[in-house]
């Protein structure tokens, strides 16, 4: 057995080496599909969808901490059998009802309550309710199913991130939460089997102990990074020169989208089908100006108006601005050279036409061509069919 001393002394070094990771490594944010999860979608049927399903949990270090937090209590099959149906059930139920209806939440938020919910599973393992609160724990089995619940947000989140089949969308969804069900199978079956043969030595309960104060600790600072993403989220206009972005008010927008075609460099229609997403990229050089505004007929959609570094292979890519809106207009200097533009999701039943008007020193990578200004003609509109 470890000695008090000893014991708090590896709970200290744990805690700065987690502090550590959660400073330094990517993973510590939100950790979303990638361009290639996305384009792969396209080309593959629901199989494709339970293989993404099944990657994204067992590259979710979030839920993977979850569920490693599950385990200390699950000592008996009925136990996981019971516990594990509850957790399934409760993100089975939001996943579906969440992605069928479009809800989207912040993804950072419901980051930032999962970290909470790896804290919480490890606070009731050590008895903490009793020791430190002087109070009966909440009942374990509602609380799965609640932590469920949000979890299967987090999940619809990243789900109604990729272009949805309208024809097919239940299908879908079925695909992948069955991915996602068979990767957490397959991370609980090797936790569960690393842990049984050891669960009855002595060295368990330090093991144990040292592990659920790890996770409190760690759950604790992923909430704090994903707060911290959530507020940079909601504020990534200030982070931006305030020389280089203005917002503009409704009024100001109108009459700048009704403004004669002389103002504007090109004016560009794009169409988002139902349930569907679609990027329109510009090439910028590094440190050319763009004017820019957009406006939807009516319908509000998901967009990230974001930039690509020219010649990156590591998918790192800038967010400027990540918003729910109908209508939205600014400037930006290309902090790089590379691609700058937008991604719209179009969440609802019915297609959504956009109006994009733009000016500045860019190239246009759907003609290919770098196209001037013709005061005296209107710029001909066209259609972008990249999806993100």
């Amino acid at each position: 057995m470890l000695s008090t001393t000893h014991f708090y002394g590896r709970i200290f070094y744990l805690a700065a080496g987690l502090l550590l990771l959660s400073l330094f490594s990517p993973l510590t944010y939100a950790h979303g599909m990638s361009e290639a999860e996305k384009l792969s979608i396209l080309e593959g049927g629901n199989l494709r969808y339970m293989w993404i399903g099944a990657t994204h949990m067992l590259s979710g270090y979030d839920h993977l901490a979850f569920v490693f937090g599950i385990i200390f209590f699950l000592k008996t099959f009925r136990d996981i059998a019971k516990y594990v149906t509850a957790f399934t059930l409760g993100h089975s139920v939001t996943l579906i009802y969440a992605t069928l209806n479009g809800i989207q939440l912040n993804y950072f938020m419901i980051d930032a309550i999962i970290g909470l919910s790896v804290s919480y599973i490890a606070f009731a393992n050590i008895d903490g309710f009793r020791k430190y609160l002087n109070i009966n724990p909440p009942n374990m089995m509602l609380m799965i199913i609640g932590l469920g619940l949000i979890h299967g947000f987090g999940l619809s989140t990243r789900l109604q991130e990729l272009p949805l089949s309208e024809e097919q969308l239940l299908r879908n969804i079925i695909s992948f939460n069955v991915g996602i069900e068979l990767g957490q199978i397959s991370a609980l079956a090797v936790m569960l089997v690393l842990i049984a043969a050891w669960r009855k030595s002595h060295a368990f309960q330090s093991f144990s102990l040292v592990a659920n104060y790890a996770l409190i600790i760690w759950g604790g600072l992923l909430f704090l990074m994903q707060m911290h993403g959530y507020e940079h989220s909601n504020n990534i206009e200030a982070m931006v020169d305030t020389k280089t972005t203005q917002k503009l008010n409704s009024s100001q927008l109108d009459a700048i989208a009704s403004s004669p075609i002389s103002q504007w460099k090109d004016s560009i229609i794009i169409s988002i089908p139902a349930r569907s997403g679609k990027e329109y990229k510009l090439y910028l050089t590094n440190a050319a100006a763009l004017d820019y505004a957009w406006k939807t007929d009516g319908t509000a959609l998901f967009f990230d108006f974001h930039g690509e570094p020219q010649g990156d292979t590591t998918g790192y890519f800038k967010s400027f601005k990540i918003s729910t809106a109908s209508e939205y207009d600014g400037s930006l200097t290309a902090p790089f050279e590379g691609t700058h533009g937008w991604y719209w999701k179009n969440t609802t039943n019915q297609p959504v036409t956009i109006t994009l008007k733009v000016k500045g020193d860019y190239q246009r990578l759907d003609t290919k061509i770098d196209v001037q200004p013709e005061p005296l003609q209107p710029s001909t509109s066209t259609t972008h069919d990249t999806i993100d």
